[in-house]
């Protein structure tokens, strides 16, 4: 029997994942490492829109002390600048530094050599199939995300 879409995704995607993510950044310019929960906080912050480090924590599932000490590295090592809100001055505020935002910019999750090497085993009328797929997921995944948006902001 054929498993379903959502089944099917589930079970191919992690071994995409797995064949060629990365587990660590690696910094263009000063060649410094960060692990792949360091480049996810950064992956949730701004330059321009300060995140509280409140949310932060509740979006990813973990205590405010306990993202506080990731952020304190982060902060440490140039990524992150943590600021009180001016509201608010039990809030602190994230926003990435010009070296936070270069690792956002220069990070994939996905190894481009290792992804280059699993579409060339691929015909070309597979990987055109392929990537155009993605293509529709991804689709799908940016209106899902609006859609949740929009239900956040309803609630």
């Amino acid at each position: 029997m054929k498993p379903s879409p959502v089944d099917a995704v589930l079970e191919h995607y992690p071994r995409i994942y797995f064949a060629c993510h990365t587990r660590h950044a690696r910094d263009p310019r000063t060649g410094e490492t960060l692990s792949s929960h360091q480049v996810s906080i950064l992956d949730h912050l701004s330059r321009t829109d300060p995140t509280s480090l409140a949310e932060l924590a509740a979006h990813m599932g973990v205590t405010a002390s306990t993202m506080s000490l990731a952020v304190d590295r982060l902060e440490a090592q140039g990524y992150v600048r943590r600021r009180r809100d001016g509201g608010d001055k039990r809030r602190l505020q994230l926003t990435l530094t010009a070296k936070g935002q270069r690792i956002r910019e220069s990070h994939s999750v996905l190894d481009r050599q290792k992804v280059g090497a699993m579409l060339a085993r691929l015909s070309e009328t597979a990987r055109a199939s392929a990537v155009r797929g993605l293509e529709l997921l991804a689709l799908a995944a940016t209106r899902e995300i609006e859609a949740h948006a929009g239900r956040e902001a309803t609630a």
